[in-house]
C-alpha cells in the first residue's frame, strides 16, 4: 500500500543527470528554439495580465540542465486570435539562470476583456492562447466563473480534469489550490499499485535542478497545456510543491543531513515555483495576495506553509496553543483587514487546507486506518487532521471571531488538499451546531488524480463513501456532503445572489480519454452563511 515516507532514502549522487533531464522532454532533432512547455497566463488585473512561457533554445537546454544560450523572446498581445489587432508587444530574455523561463507583466489593457497572446523566438512561434483581464474595481459584474482544482499526482493518472475545464470556454480564470506537483520518487506515492506514467526525475526531488525537471515534466502534459492556454490561472502552493507536511523548519518527507539542508531545499522549491508558474511573487516572496473582480468579489489567496508552526499531535493539547500559528501574525492581520474593509458582495478565500472542523472519532477501524494514512494521522484513532486548521484552533477561533465581531457576511473558503469533495458550513462552535450560527461556508474540491480513500483501500469506487460519508456527517453536523472516493474538479459560479459550486467527477483517472460528469451542486445564498443543495449545475 502506498504510504507516507517512513524510511530514510540515501541522497542520489549527482543531482543533474542526463537521462532524467532528457526524459522530461520529447525527443527533438531540430536545433531551432522551441516552445515545448506551452504558454500560460495568470493573476489577472483590471489593466493587466502576467504572461509565461519556457523556450528551449537548443536541444541540450532541457529543464534543470543549466545549459543553453541567452535567447531573446518576443511577446505579443492582441484582441483577436488572428493577431490582426495587436495592442501590446515587447521582449524579454530567457537565460539559463531562470531555466529559460520568461514572464511578461503586461499592463495598459482593458478590463473584463478577452485577449490572445503568443511568443516568438528565433523564428519559432509559440501556440496562441486566450487570457482575460479582471473587471474594473467599481464595475457592476453580473457573474464570474472559475474552475477549481487541487492535488495532481502525475504518476497516478492523466490530467483529464484539466482537459474538460479547458473545453468549457467560459472561465474567467481557474484556481489551483495547491499540490500542482508532488515531490516523491517513482512509485513512492499513491497509485493503487500501478504507476500510470513515471516521474522525471525518477528519484525524489531535492535540488533546484530536480524541482525544475519535475515542473518541466508537468508542463509537457497536453491537457495541462490546454487549460493554461484557455484561461488565466490563479495559483497558491501547498506542501507537495516542497515536501510532504512542510513547515518553515522542515517537513515530514525530509531528513536533515541525509537529504541535505531543508533551508536549501525550500529555497530551491520556491525559486523553481516562481520560475515555472505564472504567479507574481507576493508579500515576503510567498503566494498570499488579493485580487479583485469588480464589486462582485475579491479573492484573498493564502500561504499556509511559509509561516506555520510545526504540526503537533492532538493528545498533547498543542492544537489549542495560542502561541502556535497556521497563518503567521502578519498574514492573519492582512486577512482580517481585507475581510473587514472589503466592499464587494462576496469575500472568497483561496485556502489550501480545510478550515471546517473535521472529527473522525466515530469511524470504524477498517475505515479509520486508510483515512489516517491519507491524512498522515496515527492509526490509533485521533479525531482531527493537525495539518489543517484543526491543528491550529486558536487561529481559527480568532478569524471566526473577527467575522462575528464585524458582522462580515458572504465569506466563502475554497479549499483543496484532502482528496475528497466537501460542502460545509463553517460554524463558530461545531459542538453546538446547528443551534449556534455559521460564520462562513466552505467548498472543498477533490483531487485531480491523487489517491483518495477507495484508492488506498483498493476497492471499487463509491464503496468507501457509501459507508464513511454518513458517519462523517453524523459526527460533523455542519457538513452537508462529502465524497471520499472520486476524482475531478469544481466550477464556481458567482452572482450577486449566490455562490454555487458544481462538482464534476472523472470516469477513470488512469485514462487520458476519461469522461467527466456532473456529480452534485451546492450553493450559499447571499447573507445566509449556510450551504444548500442545488439539483442542477449552472
Amino acid at each position: 500500500m502506498p504510504s507516507r515516507r517512513t524510511v530514510v532514502k540515501a541522497a542520489t549522487a549527482g543531482a543533474v543527470l542526463a537521462a532524467p533531464l532528457t526524459a522530461a522532454l520529447p525527443a527533438r532533432a531540430a536545433a531551432a528554439p522551441a516552445f515545448l512547455h506551452g504558454v500560460a497566463s495568470g493573476d489577472p488585473l483590471p489593466d493587466g495580465i502576467l504572461l509565461w512561457t519556457r523556450v528551449t533554445p537548443v536541444p541540450e537546454a532541457v529543464p534543470g540542465s543549466g545549459l543553453g544560450p541567452d535567447t531573446e523572446v518576443e511577446w505579443t498581445v492582441a484582441r483577436d486570435r488572428a493577431f490582426t489587432d495587436i495592442v501590446a508587444k515587447g521582449t524579454v530574455t530567457a537565460t539559463a539562470a531562470s531555466d529559460h523561463t520568461v514572464k511578461a507583466d503586461v499592463r495598459g489593457l482593458e478590463p473584463a476583456t478577452d485577449y490572445w497572446f503568443r511568443f516568438l523566438a528565433g523564428g519559432t512561434v509559440s501556440p496562441a492562447a486566450r487570457t482575460r483581464t479582471a473587471p474594473a474595481p467599481d464595475a457592476a459584474v453580473p457573474g464570474l466563473r472559475f474552475g477549481v482544482v487541487s492535488c495532481a499526482n502525475w504518476e497516478a493518472g492523466h490530467f483529464a480534469a484539466y482537459r474538460h475545464l479547458a473545453a468549457r470556454g467560459d472561465l474567467d480564470a481557474w484556481l489551483h489550490l495547491g499540490d500542482y506537483l508532488y515531490e516523491y520518487g517513482t512509485g513512492e506515492y499513491g497509485t493503487r499499485g500501478t504507476v500510470v506514467r513515471p516521474h522525471a526525475p525518477a528519484h525524489e526531488i531535492r535540488t533546484l535542478a530536480d524541482y525544475r525537471v519535475r515542473h518541466g515534466r508537468h508542463k509537457t502534459d497536453p491537457d495541462l497545456q490546454a487549460l493554461h492556454a484557455a484561461a488565466p490561472v490563479i495559483a497558491i502552493w501547498d506542501d507537495h510543491e516542497f515536501a510532504d507536511n512542510a513547515w518553515p523548519g522542515g517537513a515530514e518527507n525530509h531528513t536533515e543531513g541525509a537529504e541535505g539542508s531543508w533551508a536549501a531545499r525550500l529555497a530551491a522549491a520556491k525559486q523553481s515555483y516562481f520560475e515555472w508558474m505564472p504567479v507574481r511573487p507576493a508579500i515576503a516572496g510567498t503566494t498570499y495576495r488579493r485580487l479583485r473582480f469588480g464589486r462582485l468579489a475579491d479573492l484573498s489567496l493564502l500561504d499556509l506553509r511559509s509561516f506555520r508552526s510545526q504540526q503537533t499531535g492532538i493528545g498533547d493539547g498543542g492544537v489549542d496553543d495560542p502561541d502556535r500559528t497556521l497563518t503567521g501574525r502578519a498574514q492573519m492581520d492582512w486577512l482580517k483587514a481585507g475581510l473587514r474593509t472589503s466592499d464587494t458582495t462576496w469575500r472568497l478565500v483561496g485556502n489550501s487546507v480545510m478550515i471546517a472542523p473535521f472529527a473522525i472519532g466515530s469511524l470504524t477501524a477498517d475505515l479509520l486506518r486508510p483515512l489516517a494514512e491519507l491524512l498522515g494521522l496515527p492509526r490509533e484513532g485521533l479525531a482531527l487532521n493537525t495539518d489543517q486548521w484543526d491543528g491550529y484552533t486558536d487561529d481559527r477561533r480568532e478569524l471566526l471571531a473577527h467575522l462575528r465581531t464585524h458582522a462580515i457576511r458572504n465569506t466563502v473558503f475554497l479549499t483543496g488538499d484532502i482528496h475528497m469533495a466537501w460542502a460545509s458550513d463553517v460554524p463558530y462552535d461545531a459542538g453546538t451546531y446547528p443551534l449556534s450560527d455559521s460564520a462562513a461556508t466552505e467548498f472543498v474540491v477533490t483531487s485531480v488524480t491523487s489517491d483518495n480513500l477507495d484508492d488506498i483501500m483498493k476497492v471499487r469506487e463509491g464503496t468507501v463513501s457509501a459507508v464513511a460519508a454518513p458517519l462523517i456527517r453524523a459526527a460533523n453536523r455542519h457538513v452537508h456532503w462529502v465524497d471520499t472516493d472520486r476524482h475531478g474538479y469544481g466550477v464556481l459560479d458567482v452572482t450577486a445572489e449566490r455562490a454555487q459550486m458544481d462538482y464534476y467527477v472523472l470516469s477513470d483517472r488512469t485514462r487520458a480519454d476519461a469522461t467527466a460528469s456532473w456529480a452534485r451542486s451546492y450553493r450559499t445564498r447571499s447573507g445566509t452563511q449556510k450551504v444548500e443543495r442545488v439539483y442542477d449545475p449552472v
